[in-house]
């Protein structure tokens, strides 16, 4: 159970980690570190919002996973 558990909290990270590098747009490698991209801000429309949405729904899956492991092997 426990392996399971391990893995599937490598995989939720990772599929995390990427979904937000995704979403920062327009602003290249300087968004990444902070940079002022001088961006406004606007509504979210299609792919956009499906990896918002997503990026919401993985990262509450990784909280569930990790409450669970640490209950488990605490």
């Amino acid at each position: 159970m426990e392996t399971f558990l391990d893995i599937a909290l490598i995989i939720t990270s990772i599929a995390l980690i990427a979904s937000v590098v995704l979403q920062s747009k327009g602003g290249g490698l300087g968004g990444l570190v902070g940079a002022d991209t001088g961006g406004v801000f606007s509504a979210r429309r299609g792919l956009e919002k499906t990896l918002f949405n997503a990026t919401i729904v993985l990262s509450v899956i990784f909280f569930i996973l990790a409450i669970i492991s640490v209950a488990i092997t605490g």
